[in-house]
């Protein structure tokens, strides 16, 4: 289950799964820390009418789950014809204050006056283990207050044009001593008002009230997050007294006014560039991480979360962004990746948003030699990021502060990390964090690195810099042979002891986008033009879905084995650009069309999908996925 709605200020995050409830729920970092249980149990919301009680994630509501059209605010609608109630979520995330906003349109579709019971119930987990939090109901202020240490988060709400709240609430134990969680409570519409707990911990609180037939109420409920209980209850106090309908009037506001702060969006496809475009900025912490996905649920298929800020998918992210104008995003994050630069000049595998490195699979020792755990592609990735922010913004000053702190150490780093007997590029991890090679793709990107460097450097009258890292890059090109041995770009080699080069044949998209987007060679140039052929015969068309997968014997998530993978959105739409590149309009514009028609109601794209039923596979949302959907559309745009 993904997040088809992500809501965020830049530090915190909310994800909404596709019943419409919270799973994720990130604070201070936009992904980090993960304060829900949302590995086994979402926030549920549960309506008592005419002594007949459901929640409604129990498979008898209508959910549809959306975004408004030019803003971070959800638009979600659940209807119940057994209980003949309706609900309409407008959620957001408040711009001014680190607080989630639900506010609820509940109707009663009967013709009759009737006793309508709306119940929110939460569960955190703010210690990792399920242990230690306090949960407790404050009378004087009327709310709940679920607590560890410096993490604080306070649970109210009230009924608008009113001075009603809620009316009962119940905290009680989850997830520990058997205890299934104190929601349950809520099943013969009365809350039992225990008023503290502690260990795992969840709660409830019920709102009430007589709504006549076809009439609607609103029920505001907030969520305040905050390091202490005096900051919460600050915050808490001016909802009390303020109409929630103008603070979601303001962020309306607020998410319009981005939008618009940058270029002209194009009416092509214009519901998915802005859809897309509030994903990937819902993903950027305004201290500089770009998440990958804040979607948590993969945590229960693998190891590890997406809940890091990949130099690589970064880059991916924010180019779109500069291209639409929208540059302080760019900048915060090429000042995190400043501050993160290993001391020699490379960028590791991952960040954590808080800027700590990330978890990794690579080791330091490649067949008993030692090698650094990198991608250098990341490097190189961030380097060309400068470059595309610059061409845009013009911003001189940006460059010549992060000149001699970060483009020099990288370009000295990439110079040098080179094998003698090929004059290309040492092994690293690929770009799909899976092999350790020279790869087509890598080399590429280093020699546009090296190119942006090389420019940057004029930029800031460093013309022996510049005229260095030109002649390293020109030099990698002239021996970009070494990964055509027929012909053909291939995957990679690994430079063996005894100086041969055992080759990985493996047709891959980046085979062909590398060179393309990259390598400075011309679109027409043989080798191009034959690996763009053998990628057609091989990599499209992996089954009845359509799209493109990333590479031969891809593994990854594949159910279905008679596939050799799994379509993907990046590799679907970079074929997309090449033909579009190479004068194939239709062909890219069916790539264009498959994506779109992908995409979940609410715009939200999977990482990858089923070969067959083309059900969302990976996490949803993927920001590159988002990425290069606005390239492509950019892209098809500014080509008809």
């Amino acid at each position: 289950m993904g997040r088809p709605v992500v809501l965020s200020n830049g530090q915190l995050f909310v994800g909404l799964d596709e019943s419409g409830l919270v799973h994720d729920f990130y604070y201070p970092y936009v992904g980090l820390e993960n304060l829900t249980n949302a590995r086994s149990i979402q926030h549920k919301i549960g309506v008592w009418a005419d002594n007949t009680f459901s929640w409604t994630d129990d498979g008898s509501w209508n959910v549809h789950v959306d975004f408004e059209i030019d803003a971070l605010i959800s638009d979600i609608t659940m209807t119940s014809e057994q209980l003949g109630i309706s609900l309409h979520f407008s959620d957001f995330i408040d711009s001014l204050n680190n607080s989630l906003i639900r506010h609820i349109t509940v109707t009663n579709d009967h013709d009759k006056e009737r006793d309508v019971r709306l119940f929110m119930h939460q569960v955190f987990q703010i210690s990792r283990a399920g242990r230690a939090d306090t949960a407790l109901y404050v009378p004087d202020e009327h709310y709940i207050l679920d607590y560890k240490g410096r993490y604080c988060l306070l649970i109210a709400g009230k009924i608008a044009d009113s001075e009603d709240s809620f009316d009962q609430y119940a905290v009680g134990n989850y997830g520990i001593e058997g205890k299934a969680g104190t929601f349950s409570d809520a099943e013969d519409g009365e809350l039992s008002g225990n008023a503290v707990e502690h260990g795992g911990v969840d709660s409830v609180i019920r709102f009430q009230k007589h709504i006549r037939g076809k009439q609607s109420v609103i029920v505001d409920y907030w969520i305040v997050a905050a390091s202490s209980q005096n900051d919460v209850q600050v915050i808490h106090n001016e909802y009390k007294h303020k109409k929630m309908e103008d603070r979601l009037h303001s962020v309306r506001q607020y998410w319009q006014l981005w939008l618009s702060s940058g270029h002209p969006i194009p009416d092509f496809h214009r519901r998915s560039v802005q859809h897309s475009l509030l994903i990937i900025k819902a993903h950027c912490d305004e201290r500089g991480s770009v998440l990958a996905s804040g979607d948590s649920s993969i945590f229960n298929y693998g190891r590890d979360y997406y809940c890091y800020c990949w130099p690589r998918d970064a880059m991916y992210a924010l180019w779109p962004l500069i291209q639409l104008g929208h540059y302080k995003e760019a900048k915060t994050f090429l000042e995190f990746a400043r501050d993160t630069m290993h001391k020699d000049g490379y960028l590791m595998h991952k960040y954590q948003p808080d800027r700590a490195i990330g978890s990794t699979w690579h080791p330091l020792i490649h067949n008993r030699h030692k090698e650094l755990a990198i991608q250098e592609d990341e490097t190189a990735s961030v380097i060309y990021l400068l470059g595309i922010y610059y061409d845009s913004s013009e911003d001189k000053a940006f460059v010549e502060n992060l000149y001699h702190s970060f483009v020099v150490p990288c370009a000295n780093f990439m110079s040098r990390f080179l094998d003698q007997a090929t004059g290309l590029p040492h092994a690293s991890y690929d770009l799909w964090e899976e092999k350790f090679l020279t790869s087509t793709y890598t080399v590429s990107l280093v020699i546009a690195a090296l190119m942006t460097a090389s420019k940057l450097a004029d930029v800031v009258n460093q013309p022996d810099d510049s005229l260095r890292w030109k002649n390293v890059a020109t030099d990698i090109r002239n021996h970009l042979n070494a990964l055509c041995p027929d012909g053909i770009f291939v995957k990679g080699y690994l430079l063996n002891e005894k100086g041969d080069l055992i080759y990985d044949n493996c047709m891959d998209i980046s085979n062909l986008y590398g060179p393309y987007m990259f390598s400075g060679l011309q679109l027409d140039d043989h080798r191009i033009a034959a690996t763009a052929r053998v990628i057609e015969e091989r990599l499209t068309n992996p089954g009845p879905g359509g799209g493109i997968i990333r590479h031969e014997q891809d593994g990854y998530f594949l159910n279905r084995h008679l596939y050799q993978g799994n379509p993907w959105i990046v590799s679907s739409l970079w074929l997309a650009q090449y033909y579009q590149a190479s004068q194939q309009h239709d062909k890219a514009i069916k790539l264009l069309e498959w994506a779109i028609n992908h995409e979940l109601p609410s715009g939200a794209l999977s990482e990858q999908f089923d070969p067959e039923d083309s059900s969302p596979l990976g996490v949803t949302p993927l920001v590159w996925s988002h990425a290069e959907m606005v390239n492509t559309i950019l892209y098809l745009n500014s080509q008809t």
